[in-house]
């Protein structure tokens, strides 16, 4: 395992398809945001910018100011639920950035997007099993380009509370 300060291998097909896989992650939870804030298009956006992306777009600064104004809509939404399905969207266009250190730290920009989405989801059906069912979604539709990227990172770092747990789980799950 590389040590923190090492970079890694990260080619640019990989990085498409991590943004593909966080934007599909991020794009099951637009409707609990957009059923709360319904004229706020700016997670929307996001989406569909790392999907370009990942479709074969150019990596640009407007890719990033989407990733970052999802968050800010992330930062006024009111209901919480609304809130992490913002922040998936953020994360799913931030993924189109990822860098390439051996950081733990990464493994977060990598599956953000899907624990977000997690928290989203349980926070607005407040049903276990819909938690294991996005995770499971996650884990089984996680492309080859994510398993092999978290193959050259630590471990998911502790805290990050709720969410965090959730990357930490489902990054062991994606590593055996």
């Amino acid at each position: 395992m590389p040590t923190e300060s090492e970079t890694i291998e990260l080619s640019e097909q990989e990085l498409r398809e991590i943004a593909g896989y966080a934007a599909a992650c991020a794009r099951r939870t637009l409707p609990i945001f957009e059923q709360s804030v319904s004229a706020d298009a700016r997670p929307r956006d996001a989406v569909d910018a790392a999907e370009a992306f990942a479709g074969g777009g150019r990596r640009t600064a407007a890719l990033r100011q989407r990733a970052w104004a999802a968050y800010k809509a992330a930062q006024e939404a009111a209901p919480p639920a609304a809130v992490d399905a913002a922040r998936a969207a953020s994360h799913a266009a931030a993924a189109a950035f990822l860098h390439p250190k051996a950081s733990a730290h990464q493994v977060k920009h990598i599956l953000g997007a899907a624990a977000h989405a997690a928290r989203a989801e349980e926070l607005a059906s407040e049903e276990r099993a819909t938690v294991t069912g996005t995770l499971e979604w996650a884990r089984h539709h996680a492309p080859a380009a994510v398993v092999a990227v978290l193959g050259r990172l630590p471990a998911a770092p502790p805290g990050g509370g709720r969410v965090g747990e959730f990357i930490r789980d489902l990054d062991a799950a994606l590593r055996t």
